[in-house]
């Protein structure tokens, strides 16, 4: 039991510290609001290595906690948003027995649609709908990128028996 708390510790501060990287170091794709959210990898790996209590307890606190330090309760609520989604997604995938590359892009993609649908509700506006190609695409390849990364970390892990 404590080596999986310390585990599940591990992954958390690992996760927070990807948020943190990507927030200081932002990496400009030239189109607004688009990130590569490398701290999914993390969540991705948690949710094959550890569970899914695991996973939905490390992506959670990590955004709780990067939206306390470092955000304001708008910032949270778009992570929030696209967090639940993201995560309902890939558990279900996960399940239907997809690759963790597509788990991954599943997730990507849900995690902007998440963010999309807060951002209609706070603004009250469907303009912000015209942007849904451009986050649906965004959202797809990130989350081939970092399924591929995430099958690699667990390949490693598996290793090491950690």
């Amino acid at each position: 039991m404590a080596k999986q708390i310390s585990k599940t510790a591990v992954f958390t501060a690992l996760a927070m510290i990807f948020s943190y990287i990507e927030a200081v170091i932002p990496f400009n794709f030239g189109i607004p609001g688009v990130k590569i959210g490398i701290a999914n990898i993390v969540i991705v790996t948690a949710l094959y290595r550890f569970g899914v209590k695991e996973a939905v307890g490390i992506s959670f606190i990590r955004v709780f906690l990067i939206g306390l330090l470092f955000g304001n309760i708008v910032s949270l609520v778009y992570s929030l948003s696209g967090a639940v989604l993201s995560l309902i997604g890939m558990i279900i995938c996960k399940k239907l027995k997809l690759s963790i590359i597509g788990v991954s892009a599943v997730g990507g993609v849900l995690h902007n649609t998440g963010q999309l649908s807060a951002a209609l509700i706070m603004l009250q506006s469907t303009a912000v709908t015209y942007y849904l190609p451009v986050l649906l695409v965004s959202g797809l390849i990130t989350g081939i990128l970092i399924g591929i990364v995430a099958r690699q970390t667990n390949k490693v892990l598996k290793k090491i028996n950690f």
